[in-house]
């Protein structure tokens, strides 16, 4: 899964499906043992991470929606994601 970005220990993520398209936007986060994917709102589809680094990821997400969204067109025409940069 190709790594778009990483701050305060928190690892962003997007894949693509192999067997079936995903049909919502969608970025992952994986914080120590916690995995949580969020839409491109900020709003949490699934898992769950600790509270404070679930603001970060929001906040990040909120700040970097045009990025996340060109990735996203990227890995789902099987191109290769570019980073986007840390929550500072």
């Amino acid at each position: 899964m190709p790594t778009i970005s990483m701050f305060y220990g928190i690892i962003m993520y997007m894949n693509k499906e192999k067997e079936e398209p995903h049909h919502l936007p969608h970025v992952h986060a994986r914080y120590q043992e916690h995995n949580a994917s969020f839409d491109f709102e900020g709003n949490l589809l699934a898992g769950s991470l600790p509270q404070r680094q679930r603001k970060y990821v929001e906040a990040w997400i909120l700040l970097h929606q045009d990025e996340l969204i060109a990735n996203w067109d990227l890995i789902n025409a099987g191109e290769k994601v570019f980073r986007i940069d840390p929550l500072r």
